[in-house]
């Protein structure tokens, strides 16, 4: 008999792919073996213009510079958009420079395609 899998937050998967050291780099540097696939595709994601969709309707669009085994990422250089019903027609986006989203606030993450840099593999 099987138990019922409980559902990952979202990103979990890839902040397991991290590690302890994230992708910020650190210990796992220099470890022996091949790299996860996972771990290559974070480290592919570098530097990368992502949209990040949270939980109070907010999309936040930045640079990836680091997440962590609890799915935090850090972007740089970020925009804040709010939800459409908060936004007045034509408004600018709010701009955070460096920001932390958390984890648990994260709903979707997507590559922006006019990122710099070749498509994740």
């Amino acid at each position: 008999m099987t138990t019922p899998r409980t559902p990952e937050p979202p990103g979990a998967a890839a902040a397991a792919a991290a590690g302890e050291a994230g992708a910020c780099g650190g210990a796992g540097a220099g470890a022996a073996g091949p790299e996860p696939r996972s771990r290559r595709l974070l480290e592919a994601l570098l530097n990368r213009s992502l949209r990040i969709r949270m939980s109070d309707g907010r999309t936040l669009i930045g640079a990836f510079l680091c997440t962590d085994r609890d799915a935090n990422v850090i972007l740089g250089s970020a925009q804040e958009f709010l939800k459409a019903a908060d936004a007045f027609p034509g408004s600018e986006p709010r701009v955070l420079g460096l920001a932390m989203v958390p984890g648990h606030h994260i709903v979707s993450i997507e590559v922006e395609r006019d990122s710099a840099g070749p498509p994740p593999p």
